[in-house]
């Protein structure tokens, strides 16, 4: 075990939104066409650290982060990189890592053990989707066992909204839908199940007002700023943070993607009330992750 626990009291920030693409055998989360896609999006290089690297990075920055794969295995083709694993190297860096789990929708039964298997037997905090890429409805009844189990787990459930680098400029976006990222769906879900805690990832173009709309109304939905640059944040997302959704969003960077350094550079610029941004960049997360 590298560090000791995570002492929130003592950090900086917390970033709720990084991505593991690569296990330490040297396996990708997306293949080199998607990942290659993903990166000119960005307009960045292709970077896969592993999680013991990425708990180098954020233990120098004095961050912790909620680290995640996604398994889209059944859509993709594409072996997705195991929880488990990822789970149990977070363990070995509990001071800075957060683990969450994914679960490919596609697995029905057999993935409502696995979230509760993740959650009992290898301490994950919290689950990902990907309505797009994992090629699902949100709002599926079919999915609506899967988010049962982690309601009664008392995990929070975090789901990519709006549009997606994954599979950007390539003939047909690779067959990816962005039409099931769009907020609204996560409305009935956050209806249904009002004791699941739901985050939804990124601003939410084309459906930023569709999700401030749902975070308002809704006391279990937050939104994380992750996937943008703060600078170039839509209007009307910095004006509800700064005002009615000011206890519920949170920082997040998009790692390896973006970085947090970029991020915060950014965000130092952005026009945030004082009093706000100690709560995006730590505090609402606390609640948010059950932290405290």
């Amino acid at each position: 075990m590298t560090g000791g626990r995570l002492d929130v009291a003592s950090l900086a920030a917390i970033d709720v939104h990084v991505h593991v693409h690569a296990d330490t055998h040297g396996h990708l989360a997306l293949d080199d066409e998607l990942g290659a896609a993903a990166a000119r999006y960005f307009k960045g290089d292709p970077y896969d650290p592993a999680v013991p690297d990425i708990a180098e990075d954020y233990r120098r920055l004095n961050m912790a982060a909620v680290i995640f794969t996604v398994d889209a295995e059944a859509a993709t083709g594409q072996p997705a990189l195991s929880n488990s694993e990822i789970a149990d190297l977070a363990a070995q860096h509990p001071d800075v890592l957060i683990p969450f789990g994914s679960i490919d929708p596609a697995r029905g039964t057999a993935g409502l053990k696995l979230a509760r298997r993740l959650v009992e037997e290898h301490g994950v905090r919290g689950f990902k989707f990907h309505p797009s890429f994992q090629n699902f409805v949100p709002n599926d009844p079919a999915v609506y066992p899967l988010y049962a189990e982690i309601e009664a787990l008392g995990v929070p459930a975090l789901f990519h909204t709006g549009q997606t680098g994954i599979g950007a400029g390539l003939p047909g976006g690779r067959g990816i839908k962005l039409r099931y990222s769009d907020p609204m769906l996560l409305d009935d879900v956050a209806a249904d199940f009002p004791g699941l805690t739901i985050i939804m990832a990124h601003p939410s173009v084309p459906w930023q007002d569709a999700a401030i709309s749902v975070a308002t109304h809704k006391a279990n939905v937050y939104i994380d700023l992750s996937g943008w640059s703060p600078k170039y944040f839509p209007p009307q997302l910095v004006h509800a943070a700064n005002r009615q959704l000011k206890h519920k969003v949170l920082f997040g960077s998009d790692y390896p993607l973006i970085r947090p350094e970029r991020w915060l550079a950014d965000f130092e610029k952005l026009e945030i009330r004082d009093e706000v941004r100690p709560l995006v960049l730590k505090d609402n997360a606390i609640k948010a992750l059950g932290l405290a």
